[in-house]
């Protein structure tokens, strides 16, 4: 009886830590209307219409780089969300991940950054500490597979010190990061890069977190 009692509460710890353990459902971080969770330079750079997230201009060159953030930090996780990128002169955005934000300049971020726009399609970028593309995605792949000036698919899946971008449904990054000190939890973040008549727009955004 007594051998008995200890399979039961060995098999009832199993299952409960087993559920404890489990992915949590996706949820919506953007409720189409306002900028609840997230904070930014909700004055000038970021606004909501059509219930998407909009930063940037047509009519006046971006000034400079600016991120609309999370207010809480995520570790593993897949984010979903939907981007469109418009305008002329140089275009670029991206989704931070596992970031924060600078002190100095203060509309800056530092961390890994889901790149979009021409020649970083795709890409794993390092904002503001290596500077630099840690994994180009195929030239090849790219081809036909942006839809331009119209809505394209973005997915992050962070998983411990992996990370995979998928690009309407093609995966174009699978990069595991070798330096223990980089730090796998923090904010994330919209950007519109600085330098172009730029728009970008950004919606159904979902997170499903991951142990």
């Amino acid at each position: 009886m007594r051998q008995l009692l200890c399979y039961a509460i060995l098999l009832v710890a199993i299952v409960t830590g087993g559920r404890a353990q489990s992915p949590t459902k996706a949820v919506s971080l953007f409720d189409g209307r306002t900028f609840q969770g997230w904070e930014g330079d909700t004055a000038v750079t970021w606004r909501i219409q059509d219930g998407a997230i909009v930063g940037g201009s047509l009519t006046e060159t971006v000034p400079r780089n600016e991120f609309l953030c999370t207010r809480r930090a995520y570790a593993n996780f897949v984010l979903q969300l939907k981007f469109k990128l418009t305008g002329t002169g140089f275009l670029n955005a991206g989704v931070q991940f596992r970031s924060q934000r600078l002190k100095d300049p203060a509309h800056e971020m530092i961390g890994y950054q889901a790149d979009l726009g021409e020649g970083y399609w795709g890409a794993l970028y390092d904002e503001s500490r290596r500077k630099k593309i840690l994994v180009q995605a195929d030239p090849a792949q790219l081809k036909g597979l942006v839809k331009l000036d119209d809505w394209n698919d973005y997915e992050i899946r962070a998983e411990g010190r992996r990370i995979r971008l998928r690009l309407n449904g093609q995966q174009t990054v699978d990069y595991t990061e070798p330096d223990e000190t980089i730090p796998q939890s923090g904010l994330i973040g919209l950007q519109i890069h600085g330098g172009g008549k730029a728009q970008v727009w950004y919606k159904d955004i979902t997170i499903q977190e991951l142990p």
